[in-house]
């Protein structure tokens, strides 16, 4: 049975998650468009990733582009794994709900 993960339920987290979820065969994602995609702040958004990477959800690299510095993230096999068992934990919990 699929289980509520803490990490991933909180909502930015959850919005961080399935941006990078939805990108996952394509290039990692630069921290300007996950901004954009979740709407976050750049201390909120960078907060959040901080506490994702730390638990191996996502990997973090930094570099430069000329003299600018990029920033882009991207789903680790357990943040994929994460994801996949929390979706399901959700899933479950909407379709266990009766609308009558």
């Amino acid at each position: 049975m699929a289980e509520l993960d803490e990490l991933i339920h909180q909502p930015l987290r959850l919005k961080i998650m399935a941006a990078l979820h939805a990108e996952r065969d394509a290039d990692p994602v630069e921290f300007s468009r996950l901004k954009a995609v979740t709407q976050a702040t750049d201390g909120n958004l960078g907060s959040h990733l901080t506490t994702l990477e730390k638990a191996g959800y996502v990997a973090i690299a930094k570099d430069f582009v000329g003299k600018k510095p990029r920033t882009r993230v991207a789903l680790t096999p357990a943040g994929r794994k994460a994801f996949r068992r929390h979706v399901d934990y959700l899933r479950a919990v909407v379709e266990g709900v009766d609308d009558d």
